[in-house]
Order: structure tokens, then C-alpha cells, then sequence
């Protein structure tokens, strides 16, 4: 008898101890892959931040695995960027070149006497900076952006004359001059003056000769004539080159 009791007793000290090692198999680990799928895959800001400290995501393939770049732009990729056109200088590294070439250019023209005149210096590139990052309503938002960078280094590189320009050009236009220096630039750009004003113009097409236009001014040039219009009214002056 006490044998049998003995053999039912270990029977349930058995039973007891198999039940219990298989609800603990049986607990799944605790892990915070939830809160990073919810937040990393589809949050932003600070909640975004949050979830790429906690847990990275494993890459899978060639979708997931960072751009071999080496260009970065002059701004802080890491931080929070709020513009989707700064995102995507910092995946482009030719963007990110021009962004490079574009503190360059723009800290050179700040030196000049010319910009350190102008109050309102700083406030222009404040300024195409908002209209660099507005590409992200454009089509195609690379060639936008590109665009945007081009011209505006073209432009600081005309305006504060950072190159070496052809002129300036006198043209005699009905007892007026008007004056134009013209600037390898990419796109080519000009600096014209008439009347104490001034006028920064770019390269445009035409069947013959040269097209440079600016707001609301323009300069064509055929073999040492030219068509002038200036201001907003638009009136065209008939000129030629001095020799």
C-alpha cells in the first residue's frame, strides 16, 4: 500500500511540473516590435524619433538598405527635417553638391562690398529657401529643386559679379545707354543698368542672335543691334553696340 501511494504521489509531483514548464514555454517574449511598427512605418516628428532610438528595422532588401552616398549637404541630415525637399537633398548627393556649392557661393558674395550694402541680402536667400523647399508641389520634384539651385548660385554669381564677366556693353538706345555685363554662369546670366536701375536676366532661346530676360526687361542682340525693353510698360528702344 504505501508503495502505491508513493508511485500515485511522484505520478502527480510529475504531471504537476510538466503542466507548469509548458505554460512558460508557452509565454511569448515581451518585445516593442508593435510600437515601432506603428509609429516608425507610418508616424512623423517626435514620435517617429522616438521609435528609431528604441529599435531599428532589419533590412530585407536593397528598398530598405540606405543610398551608397557620400555628398552631403551643409545642414544636419540627422535632425528632424520638417521639408520634404530637405529630405531629398539629403538622399541626392548631386542635390547635395549644389547645396555644398551654394553656401560656398553664397558666403563669397556676402563679402562683397555690394552685399554688405544691401539690408535686404540675407532676406532674398531667406526667401528662394522657401521657394527651394515650395518643389514639393512640382512634378518633378528633383528637377525642381535642381533648378532652384542653379539659378539662384547663377544669380548671386551675376549680382555681386563673382566671375569674370564680358563688359560692360554700352547700347545707345535713342540718346539713352544701357549698360550690360554678361556672366558664364549656368544658366548664362546678365547685369543690365539703365536709369539707376538694374536688371538681372537669363539666357533664353530665340531663332538668332542672343535673348537675355529678366522681370520686366530684355535685351536681343543681332549683329551689333539690339531690341531693349525695360520697366513694366514694356516700351522697346531700338539700340546698337558701341564700338
Amino acid at each position: 500500500m504505501f508503495n502505491l501511494r508513493r508511485a500515485i504521489l511522484l505520478s502527480l509531483i510529475s504531471a504537476v511540473t510538466a503542466t507548469g514548464c509548458s505554460k512558460g514555454d508557452s509565454v511569448p517574449p515581451q518585445a516593442s516590435e508593435p510600437e515601432f511598427s506603428e509609429n516608425g512605418t507610418s508616424g512623423s516628428g517626435a514620435s517617429e524619433g522616438r521609435a528609431s532610438e528604441q529599435l531599428q528595422p532589419v533590412a530585407t532588401g536593397s528598398e530598405n538598405a540606405p543610398p551608397p552616398e557620400d555628398v552631403k549637404p551643409t545642414y544636419d541630415c540627422d535632425q528632424q527635417l520638417s521639408s520634404s525637399i530637405e529630405q531629398l537633398i539629403c538622399r541626392d548627393s548631386g542635390l547635395a553638391l549644389l547645396d555644398q556649392q551654394m553656401a560656398e557661393v553664397f558666403a563669397a558674395a556676402a563679402k562683397t562690398e555690394k552685399a554688405q550694402q544691401d539690408r535686404y541680402f540675407k532676406a532674398r536667400q531667406r526667401g528662394w529657401i522657401k521657394g527651394r523647399n515650395d518643389c514639393w508641389k512640382a512634378q518633378d520634384k528633383r528637377a525642381c529643386t535642381e533648378d532652384s539651385y542653379k539659378r539662384q548660385i547663377a544669380t548671386l554669381q551675376a549680382r555681386y559679379a563673382l566671375l569674370p564677366g564680358r563688359g560692360p556693353v554700352t547700347y545707345l538706345c535713342d540718346g539713352s545707354e544701357v549698360t550690360a555685363t554678361y556672366y558664364p554662369t549656368e544658366p548664362p546670366a546678365a547685369m543690365a543698368q539703365y536709369k539707376g536701375e538694374e536688371s538681372l536676366m537669363f539666357i533664353e532661346p530665340t531663332a538668332s542672335g542672343s535673348l537675355y530676360r529678366g522681370r520686366n526687361e530684355s535685351i536681343w542682340e543681332h549683329q551689333g543691334e539690339a531690341k531693349i525693353t525695360w520697366g513694366a510698360d514694356g516700351i522697346e528702344m531700338q539700340c546698337k553696340v558701341r564700338s
